[in-house]
């Protein structure tokens, strides 16, 4: 089993990507739900030092993701361009989720190479963009970069998350061993160049990270995709009953991925002592098949 090429944030010169950057433009996409607290930051740090000092990134944009609180308003006034999700593509419906948002960032957005990243790091550091892009930049056989981090939780530093190490990791290993090791592959922050991303379904929900993995491995070869430590990184820790239907989730996109109807399109989760919840499989069609996005990118048809 071969091990994905590896790199370190820190090994990437700003400068030095700036002039490899070339006329390759780069996008930076935030999938928000009620983050009011710290997409502000997030934003202002990216524009500040990534467009305003340093010219790496062109443009940043934010799906809000029928958040309640403010955090339109304060990604807006941060420098953003804010997109609503329940307005991008409603010919697929008014849904929303993680793989969702995600699929309507790649449809709004423009960049030639897109990097996402969530909106609820704490201690968010622009080397978790450049670190994620320098491959991208530098390497044009790599056309996926996923990023991976300690993760300090009650004091102590952790690797991956309780999902990772319970569910995907094995999963990955016993099932898929040519991605076995990738470090956090259900981490937030990764990348690719439009030309991979928009050939794959978007599972809508918390599946989406992994059935990424597995769907460009399939396609474009494992050997396509790297892993960048981003260094540390803090965010909110979920409690445990909140993992439960992410890694029924997780489990489902993977498995349906190793025989097509091995596990329902949906099932009821019922937990002792806790409501009852259904998780339901549904994924969206790879962008460069929908008409819409292609009247926005006429390369495509031909």
């Amino acid at each position: 089993m071969s091990s994905p090429r590896t790199h370190v944030a820190s090994a990437f010169d700003l400068d030095e990507l700036i002039g490899v950057k070339g006329a390759t433009t780069v996008s930076v996409c935030i999938p928000a739900r009620n983050e009011e607290a710290t997409v502000g930051q997030i934003v202002e740090r990216i524009r500040t030092k990534l467009i305003e000092t340093r010219p790496l990134v062109d443009e940043i944009i934010v799906v809000d993701d029928h958040s309640t609180d403010r955090t339109a308003e304060e990604a807006r006034s941060a420098g953003a361009k804010v997109i609503d999700a329940s307005q991008v593509l409603v010919e697929f419906g008014r849904g929303h989720g993680k793989g969702e948002a995600l699929w309507k960032s790649l449809f709004a957005s423009n960049g030639d190479v897109v990097v996402w990243c969530d909106a609820d790091v704490r201690d968010f550091s622009t080397r978790f963009i450049s670190g994620l892009l320098g491959p991208l930049l530098t390497d044009p056989s790599i056309g996926f970069v996923k990023g991976f981090y300690e993760r300090p939780v009650d004091g102590h530093v952790r690797g991956g998350g309780r999902v990772t190490e319970l569910v995907a990791r094995p999963l990955l290993t016993m099932c898929f061993p040519e991605l076995g090791g990738i470090v956090q592959p259900l981490s937030g922050e990764y990348g690719g160049r439009r030309s991979v991303l928009e050939q794959l379904p978007f599972v809508e929900g918390y599946g989406v990270d992994i059935a990424m993995l597995i769907d460009i491995a399939n396609t474009f070869g494992a050997e396509t995709i790297a892993q960048v430590d981003l260094g540390e990184r803090v965010h909110r820790n979920r409690p445990l009953h909140e993992l439960s239907p992410m890694a029924a989730q997780v489990l489902q996109a993977a498995m349906r991925r190793i025989q097509p109807g091995l596990v329902p399109d949906s099932f009821t989760l019922s937990p002792p002592d806790l409501d009852a919840q259904e998780i339901s499989y549904a994924e969206r069609p790879a962008l460069a098949t929908v008409a819409s996005y292609l009247d926005l990118h006429p390369r495509l048809n031909g």
